[in-house]
């Protein structure tokens, strides 16, 4: 029987073995040189070894003149920049000279239980009976470097985290220029990429396509992980499907600028890198000094797309997320920013607060506007400890105080990394922003963006974060992050080190918050869905996933969302219609049937809603009460969409997916008919994630084995008209109960 959660090392071949519960990941050394050889569906320790080719260069049988053929053919797991291969390199180096040259060969390596914390960085994290490590020592002797790659692996999932940290252990400063996380080497074999790619209100759609020779590149360099692309991509078999075929993910552990890329060489082989973008990146390594990058998950499954989310969905949940909100149903918010903007007073945020909290609502959050003389969005960031008083007399406290004395708790927005010319903020320390020096900088959104590479602007926001959450009973913050970073420059921090210690500052930030308040109920946004990566969920349990509320529009950005992401995660409100970015009116009803399949919550004026819609309110409210606990804890199955993850589907008119708890109990299928049509039947969709031998049974009393379900099919109810929705709840039952 195969290993299922083991890492081992071979002497006499100078073999390492990954073994996942359902995968293989192997790496293998040619004098001294370190060779990927594998990483996919089960095979025994130090299988595959000949995928090396060590037998076809000269070079390995001592003829040195062909060293070159051998540099820019073996497939390396973590190649450089400089020696003869010419395929994009992991690592770029530059000696003090500046010559551009690195030689890696095999130097030692460790394994053990349990998994180190990155410096600095958000990372996965395990115990000693979870996860087991694997340190692998690399050494350039000409230039006294030293490239640690760790690997972790996970009981129970087929997933590998890897990182590099790179020291310099010689005597003369060093200058890196590209340091990625991971690299695999993989057979073309006419696999396809997949990316998420969008926009300001349409994120991570998902876009899948063949892969010809050349690169394929995305990235960001707009200081965040952006709305345009994301740190992900993942290599699917051509005939990969929802439930079948082998997929390998990748999914890069931070929120600043990045690179992930795809090249089908001369000999068709795929070259995959992913890590820090080397856009404006240059890191000066004195002797002594390391330099940690981030984080690469890597998931591999053989049962399609589906058993790669789900794989994503539990690593996150059970080695990325620290909240203690994480296993707990959040609070049902209602966010007033859609209901005044900047036009409110306590007593309009009262009036919100009592009807929502009649609707059963539990939190009420004040969005933008409540500080300085914030009437609009010129002015005031900065300026957090003064509170308007024209609009909140008695300031935050008085108005805790009254929603406390609703029965409801108070939430609040920042954005901390921000300052607007005119505020008192910007007055005081006009050389806080990042900026040029000589260069008049671009304002976005009439904002600049403090400079957090600085200590003494790290301790300002922190304290003044801290000075207005502990002036009240506030238990929830919505850390938003609203520009790009341009003009990047400092007063004080090296230009090519300034976009990564910009992150290390963000990073350190909200730590300092999560452990100086750590029942706080943070969730982060960056102009809407603009960050929403892995880095951001290790210090907060959910992410806002869009400024785009409209429920229509939501099914592919949160279907491209949940690819990766655990449906617990994703923010998602039901907001009023028309809605306020595309102008369509949704049924009340459709928009909390999308809602519910994430964090769930209101953004509207309750105060103006009818006595009907206000008890169809309430009704929604009761269903997330009861389906919370299986949507946040359940395994997620996408049974139709419209995206192109799915080939050959050719109704694109409608959309459906399942949550099923873990011990295949109960499960919710949720149906939106997007468009309604002529003379339609209702639809027949197969299920999936039920135990085949088992009963289930509707609300409604009607019972099916679970093998008819997936295999037979569901028959849906016949909707009418467009934009409809339905849920249906199935719960086993017992083949000996009456």
């Amino acid at each position: 029987m195969l290993k299922t959660f083991d890492i081992t090392y071979c002497d006499e071949t100078s073999c390492f073995s990954l073994q996942t519960e359902h995968s293989t990941y192997i790496i293998g050394s040619a004098d001294g040189y370190l060779g990927h050889v594998c990483f996919g569906r089960k095979v025994p320790d130090g299988s595959g070894l000949a995928l090396l080719r060590k037998d076809e260069y000269s070079y390995m049988k001592g003829v040195p003149g062909d060293k070159c053929t051998f540099m820019d053919g073996f497939p390396f797991e973590y190649p450089t920049e400089g020696i003869g291969d010419f395929r994009p390199g992991s690592l770029a180096v530059r000696n003090a000279r500046g010559f551009l040259g690195c030689e890696l060969k095999l130097a030692g390596h460790r394994i053990f239980k349990g998994k180190k914390p990155l410096p600095g960085l958000p990372a996965t994290f395990g115990t000693e009976e979870d996860t087991k490590s694997l340190e692998i020592d690399l050494k350039d002797e000409t230039l006294g470097l030293c490239v640690t790659l760790s690997y972790s692996i996970f009981r129970g999932l087929d997933t590998v985290a890897r990182s590099v940290t790179v020291r310099n252990d010689g005597s003369e400063c060093l200058h890196l220029e590209k340091v990625l996380s991971a690299c695999l080497e993989l057979p073309w074999e006419n696999r396809e990429i997949v990316t998420l790619s969008g926009s300001w209100a349409r994120e991570r759609y998902i876009d899948r396509r063949p892969i010809g020779h050349g690169r394929v590149e995305i990235g960001s360099k707009r200081g965040i992980s952006s709305h345009q692309e994301h740190p992900f991509l993942a290599l699917a078999a051509e005939d990969a499907s929802e439930t079948a075929g082998e997929v390998i993910g990748l999914s890069l552990v931070y929120s600043g600028n990045f690179l992930a890329q795809v090249e089908r060489t001369q000999h068709d082989m795929l070259r995959v890198g992913m890590g820090i973008s080397d856009y404006n990146f240059s890191w000066t390594l004195q002797p002594g000094e390391s330099f940690t990058a981030p984080e690469v998950v890597i998931v591999h499954s053989s049962e399609g797309f589906g058993a790669m989310s789900r794989t994503f969905h539990d690593t996150f949940r059970g080695h990325l997320i620290r909240s203690p909100y994480l296993h707990k149903k959040r609070p049902i918010l209602i966010n007033n920013w859609e209901a005044t903007y900047f036009d409110f007073n306590i007593e309009k945020l009262l009036q919100i607060a009592r009807t929502a909290k009649s609707a059963g609502i539990e939190m009420l959050v004040m969005d933008d506007g409540w500080f300085g003389h914030r009437n609009s969005d010129n002015c005031s960031l900065g300026d957090w400890t003064e509170v308007n008083e024209e609009k909140l007399p008695g300031g935050l406290k008085a108005l805790a105080d009254a929603v406390n004395e609703i029965g409801m708790d108070l939430g609040i927005w920042m954005e901390p990394e921000m300052v607007s010319p005119d505020s008192d903020l910007y007055r005081a320390h006009p050389d806080w922003v990042i900026k040029i020096p000589g260069r008049e900088p671009s304002l976005c959104r009439t904002q600049l963006v403090l400079d957090l590479t600085r200590r003494e602007v790290r301790d300002h926001i922190f304290n003044s974060i801290s000075q207005v959450l502990k002036s009240a009973n506030i238990r929830y913050l919505k850390w938003d992050m609203n520009r790009p970073l341009t003009d990047v420059g400092s007063m004080t921090t090296p230009g090519g080190e300034i976009m990564h210690r910009y992150m290390l500052g963000v990073y350190e930030l909200q730590g300092r918050l999560t452990t100086e308040f750590p029942d706080l109920l943070l969730e982060n946004c960056s102009s809407g869905g603009a960050r929403f990566d892995p880095g951001m969920l290790y210090y907060c349990p959910q992410i806002w996933c869009s400024d785009d509320t409209d429920a229509m529009e939501r099914l592919s950005i949160q279907e491209g969302t949940a690819l990766i992401y655990p449906l617990s995660a994703i923010g998602a409100h039901v907001s009023i219609c028309p809605n306020h970015v595309v102008g369509r009116t949704t049924d009340l009803y459709t928009r909390g049937v999308v809602a519910l399949s994430g964090t769930f919550g209101y953004e509207m004026d309750i105060t103006k809603m009818s006595d009907e819609e206000l008890d169809l309110i309430r009704d929604q409210v009761k269903m997330y009460h009861r389906y919370n606990d299986l949507v946040r804890e359940g395994d997620l199955y996408r049974i139709k969409g419209t995206s192109p993850l799915y080939k050959n589907q050719n109704n694109r008119m409608s959309v459906a997916w399942m949550c099923v708890a873990k011990d295949k109990s109960e499960a919710l299928l949720s149906y939106v008919q997007i468009r309604g049509g002529a003379n339609l039947r209702s639809e027949v969709l197969c299920l999936q994630g039920l135990d085949p031998e088992g009963t289930y049974a509707s609300d409604d009393g009607k019972t099916f084995s679970g093998a008819e379900l997936m295999n037979t099919g569901f028959v849906t109810d016949r909707l009418w008209g467009d934009g409809k929705a339905q849920i249906y709840h199935l719960t086993y039952r017992n083949q000996f109960e009456a």
